[in-house]
């Protein structure tokens, strides 16, 4: 029996100096950009995340094949750490959707798996890399995500506080209202941009897809034009890498505004006399296409709604939210929310996959149609199907219907959806209230018509 014991003992003395010369932590006289690349690299985050994983030879077994194939599809979906893991070792601005990422897991202790790091040693995160890697996070967070506006007390928080304004030109953008507001776009001259991105409906029109010239109906719910200034692209597929360029795409579609050309609509405006003299006065060029959309985006700048409850919470106001809204912010955070919906505009800073925990086109149960395979439209590669940009949170209460299909009625239809495509988990009825709660509080002051 002493045998046995002292065996026991030896064989765990053993594995732990094992362990402890496969998990090296990285030397803390490296620069801070250097320990998180290290730790990266040391975790092996690589071999799952990234669109060309380096799978291990008996990933072409049976049975335990197909799980390594399966597990490294679901960590790919779940996120890629190609462009992060460059950006580090490049000591360049790391996204935010990343950063929150990186430190929820780390925050849960999800990753790596148990079944990796059994197989692959020193693979796990100790106490020192953890501490290493959330300081890390905290430091890029405040250089090169924060706007300065959060409390101190907030100033880490995965979302940010939206400023009240932006720099802009105030002529630009009063031409830019009057486009805005003008049907002279549109072939007929009955829609304008705020016929679908209406001011006093949340920046949309609240119907599962906008209606065009003659009724026509466009294949994709309209997004709100509030906040749109913060995504990193535009349309849920980020076809438009900026809102000039989003602005030119309405005018000559088919089932938008169904113009012949931009000479056609040039040629309207030049009818009107406030237009003509507030281009003259602004472009030497006078009136066309490029400029046109750069009035409209310089207007649409304009178009932030600041100062939401939960804006004034981050900013310091202990008392902007109740109990039942902050218990729903802990719910959002708890529930990974926080990692897709990201930043000052609490969401529009990545492309996420529709369907990680459950197959939801599947479960629709209707055919899937080119939009479905968001920025799979614009990308030849696979990686990209079913991949939306997120929408901004900000406002929520006031977009319905929800979703790239609309097939989400209500906040709680939208959130139950969520939880079990993107979660995998279910809210008790009382969790849903305050994680509705929150989202309402996230309502801002709407700009005036």
């Amino acid at each position: 029996m002493k045998k046995f014991i002292t065996f026991v003992l030896v064989a765990a003395v053993a594995v732990c100096i094992v362990y402890r010369l496969c998990n090296k932590t990285p030397d803390t006289n490296l620069a801070q950009n250097k320990q998180m690349a290290a730790i990266i690299q040391n975790s092996k985050c690589l071999t799952c995340h990234t669109q060309e994983p380096t799978l291990p030879f008996y990933a072409n077994w049976p049975i335990i094949g197909s799980t390594i194939k399966n597990d490294a599809l679901n960590a790919v979906r779940e996120h890629d750490l190609t462009h992060a893991f460059n950006a580090i070792i490049n000591n360049e601005k790391v996204d935010v959707v990343s950063l929150n990422k990186i430190e929820k897991v780390i925050l849960d202790n999800e990753m790596p798996m148990a079944k990796f790091y059994l197989i692959h040693w020193g693979t796990s995160i100790n106490k020192q890399e953890k501490n290493i890697a959330l300081n890390w996070i905290a430091q890029h967070r405040a250089q090169h995500h924060s706007n300065g506006l959060a409390a101190q007390k907030w100033a880490n928080e995965p979302i940010q506080p939206l400023p009240a304004t932006i720099e802009t030109n105030p002529q630009k953008v009063q031409l830019g209202k009057l486009l805005y507001f003008s049907t002279m776009l549109s072939a007929d001259n009955t829609i304008s941009c705020a016929s679908c991105h209406d001011l006093e409906k949340g920046g949309t029109d609240n119907k599962p897809f906008s209606e065009g010239v003659n009724g026509s109906l466009g294949g994709i719910n309209a997004p709100t034009v509030f906040n749109a200034y913060f995504n990193f692209v535009q349309f849920w597929d980020g076809r438009a890498k900026n809102l000039a360029e989003q602005a030119a795409g309405p005018p000559l579609n088919p089932v938008e505004m169904a113009s012949k050309d931009w000479n056609e609509i040039c040629t309207k405006l030049e009818t009107d006399t406030q237009i003509v003299a507030l281009f003259t006065a602004v472009y030497s060029n006078g009136i066309n296409a490029d400029n046109i959309c750069d009035a409209i985006a310089e207007y649409e700048k304009t178009l932030i709604t600041p100062n939401s409850k939960v804006d004034q919470y981050l900013m310091g106001n202990e008392n902007a939210l109740n109990a039942e809204e902050i218990a729903g912010y802990n719910l959002f955070k708890q529930h990974n929310c926080a990692t897709c919906h990201a930043g000052v505009n609490i969401g529009g800073q990545s492309y996420e996959f529709m369907g990680l925990k459950a197959n939801y086109f599947l479960d629709r149960a209707t055919e899937i149609t080119e939009e479905d395979y968001g920025r799979g439209k614009q990308e030849e590669n696979e990686y990209f199907n079913h991949r939306f940009k997120t929408p901004t949170l900000r406002n929520v209460a006031l977009t319905a219907p929800y979703y790239h299909d609309a097939t989400q009625a209500t906040l709680e239809d939208a959130i139950n959806g969520m939880m079990k495509y993107q979660v995998g988990n279910t809210l008790t009825p009382d969790e849903m209230k305050q994680l509705i709660a929150f989202l309402e509080a996230l309502t801002g002051e709407i700009p005036v018509k």
